[in-house]
């Protein structure tokens, strides 16, 4: 009889296992095709539910150097950062997929575009694909090169873009499709140049718009002065607004094909012109929404003009009406075309120095301006704003809500007089945050980066806060904007992995870790993420590994908990672990999680005596932490199964209950209530 009901209580075990987580002008050689259209756009804009995959290669595995291009990997991520913009394709990061240089094998490319595309559109989504890198012609077909093609065997290891065709047109249902690609030669991919390659695209005209680099027989360049590829260059300022001549906030399919070959043609003097076939696609599709473009005002002038930037100093960031156009280097121009007639405002920025602007600058039709950035003047500070700043400081590393409050107050005075002390507002943003008030932080977050926008480490902490009060998709873009200049960025690596995990993206959470564990080995942080993720990959015994390299590493006396870096704070944000401003609770915060990852590993690995002492430790530095109670309790509950034994069952009912009392509402409280109900059925307990 006792058997048959520890048996019963094995089955319920069982339902409940599973919830116990927490929730030289180089070319390209190629061609290219398009994808397709949406229903006209309706007054009320609507986005649609998208994906994409964004390809872009540089340096490819069996070619000679003289192959290798420079720009398609830089090319690849901007037009990433433009489809994750709001101002821009509005398209959810964990919707993209992005497969850079040795990423961009064929095998992935076939999964990517074969099969993760068609498994998750749905037929009133939108879909893109975006290709950067070299293309082939052989044996009377177009082949895409992936990064590991073999140019002796192209037909094997190319991706065949009839293969494409037939793809897009019959595997992905969504009705908006856009097929974007920057290579040469990829006019000559269409049904009209080319009757025998991709015969089954001709069906597809009504749902694809497809922009091309070039046309047939042209090149499609690259360029030292833009630091991209002249197509992509152009497709992105297009969907930055560029392209929107109504003004009406919206980038349709038409304005962006006109645009794009305009400015292309232009600047190239003929030599590549972008082409998109009319005919298959809707005009009105959306492409992007640029709602800070909408103004009734008359359509720009035709005709464009250019901006030439120079700069006296290295590592100066250009903003152009508000808008990053990258870093200046002295002796290597940047130019800026395709601008309409008019004044437009220009700033360029070097932290620790006095900004150059802004400033009003002329763009005349038709022709090209050269503008100089001058970083002169050191920004020097007042004596007791900086004093006052060193004082904050000392208050703010000893941790807890008295000494918050005190730096808070010296920041404030600090920044009253010298407004442009962005360190000043760097550290009342932290310190505000620290105090939970989460909207004074944001506002000092965004006056640091307002003052100097290179700051780095502000825009990576205020990422890490953006985790902490649940934006997500805009801490990711303050990461990707961190990495896009310094992608070496170990804190902004640390806080993106953490973010995709939050977002449940394991493999995109496992490499961002993995590459900060490379830049700062000691650091512990990046190790509890990789654990985190590996652990809710099923890795339990990789997962174990990392979460000890994080104990070890962040094995010191609590009283130093206060040395933390403050932006840790952002790791707690899904666990309804945070509750108190000290640094030593986050501390103690995110040791309890290692030791409960540590505690859910063991119970899958059915490792039941571990397991329970690892979620003993867990609830030592967190003793509220109901998902550690249920663990807990599960693994007693198991062990009482393995040893066919009922010494664990109470034990395993006094966590259960434990969940129960400290939040009811959650998911796995039912579990714990059920399971319960079970344990009393065979065993009493007092």
């Amino acid at each position: 009889m006792f058997c048959t009901r520890i048996a019963l209580v094995l089955a319920c075990a069982a339902l409940a296992a599973g919830q116990t987580q927490p929730p030289a002008k180089q070319q390209r050689d190629l061609t290219v095709e398009k994808i397709g259209p949406p229903p006209a756009v309706p007054k009320a804009v609507t986005i649609p539910r998208s994906y994409a995959v964004v390809v872009g290669i540089s340096r490819y595995k069996n070619l000679a150097e003289k192959y290798q291009l420079q720009f398609a990997e830089q090319d690849a991520q901007a037009i990433k950062t433009i489809l994750i913009s709001p101002e821009g394709g509005s398209f959810k990061e964990e919707n993209v997929q992005t497969l850079i240089g040795a990423k961009a094998t064929l095998a992935e490319l076939k999964k990517q575009i074969d099969t993760w595309l068609p498994s998750v559109a749905k037929p009133d989504d939108r879909v893109l694909i975006y290709f950067a890198g070299h293309g082939f012609l052989f044996g009377g077909k177009a082949y895409l090169a992936p990064y590991d093609i073999d140019p002796g065997n192209i037909a094997r290891t190319g991706y065949p873009m009839d293969e494409l065709g037939t793809v897009i047109g019959g595997k992905i249902q969504a009705k908006w499709k856009i097929l974007m690609t920057d290579a040469c030669h990829s006019g000559a991919i269409t049904p009209e140049d080319t009757q025998s390659l991709n015969r089954s695209l001709s069906t597809l005209n009504q749902s694809l718009f497809s922009l091309t680099a070039s046309r047939d027989r042209e090149s499609s360049f690259e360029s030292p002065e833009l630091r991209h590829g002249v197509f992509t260059y152009y497709v992105v300022e297009g969907l930055g607004g560029a392209a929107d001549t109504d003004h009406n906030g919206i980038v349709t399919a038409d304005e962006l094909a006109e645009y794009v070959h305009t400015q292309v043609r232009e600047i190239t003097k003929g030599q590549q012109n972008p082409t998109s076939d009319r005919g298959s696609f809707d005009p009105e599709m959306l492409l992007s929404y640029v709602p800070a473009n909408a103004s009734p005002a008359a359509p720009p002038a035709p005709k464009y003009g250019t901006l030439v930037f120079e700069t006296n100093t290295d590592g100066v960031e250009l903003f152009l009406d508000d808008v990053s156009k990258g870093v200046l280097s002295k002796g290597k121009p940047l130019s800026v075309p395709g601008l309409t007639p008019g004044e437009h405002t220009v700033k360029g920025v070097k932290m620790g120095y006095e900004p150059d602007g802004p400033r009003q600058e002329m763009v005349y039709p038709g022709q090209e301006s050269t503008v100089s950035i001058k970083i002169l003047i050191p920004r020097h500070r007042n004596k007791a704003a900086v004093d006052l700043l060193d004082k904050g400081l000392k208050d703010y590393e000893k941790g807890y809500e008295k000494n918050y409050r005190s730096a808070a107050e010296l920041f404030e005075k600090a920044l009253q007089i010298d407004p442009t002390y962005s360190q000043a507002a760097y550290y009342l943003a932290r310190t505000y945050n620290a105090l939970f008030d989460e909207e004074k932080a944001r506002q000092y977050f965004k006056k640091a980066i307002e003052i100097d926008p290179d700051y780095l480490e502000a825009r990576a902490v205020y990422g890490g806060m953006l985790l902490d009060i649940g934006d997500t998709d805009e801490a990711i873009r303050q990461f990707n904007a961190v990495l896009q200049r310094q992608p070496d960025h170990a804190l902004a690596l640390t806080n993106l992995a953490q973010a995709y995990r939050l977002k449940d993206l394991y493999p995109r959470s496992i490499e961002a870790a993995r590459e900060a564990i490379k830049l700062t080995p000691a650091n512990a942080e990046p190790h509890l993420w990789l654990a985190d993720s590996l652990r809710l990959s099923g890795k339990f015994a990789d997962a174990k590994t990392e979460y000890g390299q994080y104990l070890s590493l962040s094995d010191f006396d609590s009283k130093l908990a206060g040395q933390l870096n403050y932006w840790v704070l952002g790791s707690l944000i899904g666990f309804g672990r945070k509750k108190r401003a000290a640094q030593q609770d986050i501390w103690k915060d995110l040791r309890s999680l290692a030791y409960f990852g540590l505690c859910d590993c063991d119970y899958r690995l059915s490792n039941y005596d571990s397991a329970i002492a690892y979620c003993q430790r867990s609830l030592a530095y967190n003793s509220g932490d109901p998902y550690a109670h249920l663990a807990l309790g599960l693994a007693y509950e198991r062990k009482a199964i393995a040893n066919n034994s009922v010494a664990e069952l109470c034990p395993a009912q006094k966590h259960f209950q434990a969940v129960l009392t400290i939040n009811p509402d959650l998911t796995e409280a039912g579990y714990a209530k059920q399971n319960m109900a079970n344990i009393s059925k065979i065993w009493p307990c007092p």
